[in-house]
């Protein structure tokens, strides 16, 4: 018995180096007839260095592939054929662009996130910090959202401070999903109390830049409308923020009476001002003296009838759908009015204004611009305005 174990053995290491004559496999074919029990084993192993050799993966299981990992690896190889085609047109590829921008950010690491917001930090010192927000990310925690800027904030603060721990970083403000640019940022609950009740007092001022549908008329001016949240009825029943006048046009036409605002109505002013325009779009510096949930585009799309471009939660009043864009602005673009809904937001918090408080000395922070809302301009033919 012994000898057939040193036979099977010792020809089971020449089958794994594959250098048997035709004799020696003759032979290996009787003992296995004979012994079939005592060179299965080594018949298996043979099996699963040979899969290692023949380049297969090494994580290949003596059972074999389970249908868990084939099927992640052919959905693998699907996306990644799906990433390796390339666009027709330039417009699937304007498409696709878009269409990636407004994903990437919730499908990477917290981690990986705070760093691309360390990266665009915009001002330090020792109370406050501000830091550029991008696009698609909120500031705070929703259901179904993976990263909000409060979410990565503990491993943000620890990068700023140079990875020293105990180190804090508190919100002092809120901007929509959707909103790019400034946000600003306490090192300590006590800065972040002194600057949250100068916002609520009104004294910061803040500065936004937005790409309008429509050229506002008159090209300057301030909206004094208040604002209040209604629910719009329909097949698609949702709540909105919408206009609650204080004044409406006479019967005759004539003159303007007061009318009795409703109770839950806030006070909502806005100064704007025409930066630029190009055919039926415009560049338009927008003012914040109150800050009402989603006042600037409210304001813009029902106020003035100028909607700001990509805002499609106030492009239609009763239903939820993409905005409707004209054909000139579509072609500028290059898009199609059935892709419409890949248009970003384009409202930019471009410049803040922090008067001094405790010591703290009086700041004023500009942020660029990123990199979509500038495609957008050169190809509505939109230019900047000078930076005197």
């Amino acid at each position: 018995m012994s000898k057939f174990r040193f036979s099977c053995a010792l020809l089971s290491r020449h089958l794994n180096y594959r250098c048997l004559s035709h004799c020696d496999v003759e032979r290996t074919r009787i003992i296995c007839n004979v012994l079939p029990s005592l060179c299965t084993p080594f018949t298996r192993e043979h099996a699963t260095i040979s899969q290692k050799e023949d380049g297969g993966s090494s994580t290949v299981s003596k059972r074999g592939l389970r249908a868990v990992d084939l099927a992640k690896k052919l959905r693998y190889e699907k996306e990644k054929q799906t990433d390796a085609q390339v666009p027709v047109s330039p417009l699937q590829r304007r498409v696709s662009e878009l269409r990636r921008f407004s994903k990437q950010l919730q499908s990477v690491h917290p981690n990986v996130l705070a760093k691309a917001l360390y990266r665009g930090l915009v001002f330090q010192n020792q109370n406050l910090v501000v830091i550029n927000k991008p696009y698609g990310v909120p500031v705070y925690d929703a259901p179904g959202i993976r990263n909000s800027i409060v979410g990565v904030m503990p491993v943000l603060a620890k990068i700023v401070a140079g990875m020293r721990t105990g180190s804090q970083l508190h919100v002092c403000h809120a901007l929509d999903k959707e909103t790019t640019g400034i946000l600003l940022l306490a090192r300590s609950e006590e800065i972040a109390d002194n600057v949250q009740r100068l916002f609520k007092a009104h004294q910061v001022e803040r500065k936004y830049w937005a790409v309008t549908v429509g050229v506002p008329v008159p090209s300057e001016g301030v909206i004094d409308i208040p604002i209040i949240e209604r629910e719009v009825v329909g097949p698609q029943p949702h709540f909105k923020m919408g206009l609650s006048p204080a004044f409406k046009v006479s019967g005759e036409g004539d003159d303007v009476i007061r009318v009795r605002s409703h109770r839950q109505a806030q006070a909502a002013v806005t100064q704007y001002r025409v930066l630029d325009s190009s055919g039926s779009c415009s560049l338009v510096e927008l003012q914040l003296v109150t800050g009402i949930k989603h006042q600037l585009r409210v304001h813009m799309a029902h106020a003035l009838g100028c909607p700001i471009l990509g805002d499609h939660k106030y492009a239609h009043w009763t239903k939820l759908a993409p905005q409707k864009l004209p054909e000139g602005v579509l072609g500028r673009l290059g898009l199609e009015q059935s892709k419409a809904r890949y248009v970003p937001l384009h409202l930019h918090a471009r410049q803040l204004t922090v008067p001094g408080f405790k010591g703290q000395p009086e700041i004023t922070v500009s942020c660029p611009l990123p990199k979509f809302f500038t495609t957008s301009l050169h190809r509505l033919k939109i230019s900047l305005p000078d930076k005197s």
